[in-house]
């Protein structure tokens, strides 16, 4: 099997680097806009050579897209227009109800497989790709009675070499739920990381005294806008909705402590902790 990886950063990079060690394809392909990408990709040795899309057509048996959604977006039905009734693509984007519609009653949609890999760090290119991202994590897929049959084996048997739980949504509850407990948790971190530097004028002081909860919590400020600016505009209704009830959460507290009312913020802080219930 000739895969190919379309984006070779660190989603991209990661799913390369298992599928080589654990020998499970032929030739892993690179294609990716940025030409320094690539000469990395090819360097670290988790892509075998690097071709065009349209080169890359005539020779992989599966596409996976790993590129920002909006990029996605373009591209998706390009491929399925220029692909044949074998192959396969694999989509990797963090929002899916825009993407899935756009090609709903396209004539090769069942060679698609919808899908998302809840993993990641704040890194990004080919540097960022490591072995094991996708350990013991959560991969989600989406509307796949649209898919063929074989198609769905397909990217099955490659998400089992990831040794990835997998989740069956539709493609609205998949993005009311990522803006939940993904897209929320970014824009906090983003906000969170505003206001710290504008507040804290000494950079020094930031660094000296900036704790592991600190650091923890602003580490996903350092995402790439590229990535998550097309994230946020194709998932623009559910996120606005979380961050409306987030907003909602901070001026209660906000209230309460310009009340001095210590008690109610103590009961909100314990119910909080329900949490851990959840996340162990």
């Amino acid at each position: 099997m000739n895969i190919a990886i379309v984006g070779v950063g660190l989603i991209g990079g990661s799913i390369a680097i298992t599928l080589k060690e654990k020998k499970y394809v032929e030739t892993i392909i690179g294609v990716d806009k940025d030409e320094d990408n690539l000469k990395k990709a090819l360097t670290i040795g988790f892509i075998d050579k690097a071709l065009s899309l349209d080169e890359a057509i005539n020779t992989a048996d599966v596409f996976i897209l790993s590129v920002p959604v909006d990029v996605i977006y373009n591209l998706l039905p390009i491929i399925l227009d220029k692909i044949n009734d074998q192959q396969v693509v694999i989509d990797m984007g963090s929002t899916k109800e825009q993407l899935l519609a756009s090609v709903d009653g396209h004539v090769r949609r069942g060679r698609l497989v919808a899908c998302h890999p809840m993993a990641g760090t704040e890194h990004s290119g080919p540097e960022a790709a490591v072995q094991g991202l996708f350990d013991g994590k959560t991969m989600i897929y989406c509307d796949v009675t649209n898919s063929d049959e074989d198609a769905f084996d397909t990217a099955e048997a490659i998400v089992e070499q990831l040794d990835m739980h997998t989740v069956f949504m539709n493609a609205r509850e998949h993005d009311i739920h990522t803006a939940y407990v993904s897209h929320i948790s970014h824009i906090t971190s983003f906000a969170l990381a505003l206001t710290v530097l504008e507040k804290e004028k000494s950079q020094g002081r930031i660094f000296e005294l900036a704790s592991s909860g600190f650091e923890s919590t602003v580490r996903l400020a350092k995402s790439s806008a590229d990535m998550w600016v097309p994230i946020f505009r194709q998932n623009q209704r559910n996120v606005l909705d979380v961050l409306e009830e987030h907003i909602h959460q901070l001026q209660n507290m906000q209230t309460l402590l310009m009340k001095e009312d210590y008690q109610a913020f103590y009961k909100l802080i314990k119910k909080s902790n329900k949490i851990k219930r959840i996340l162990k």
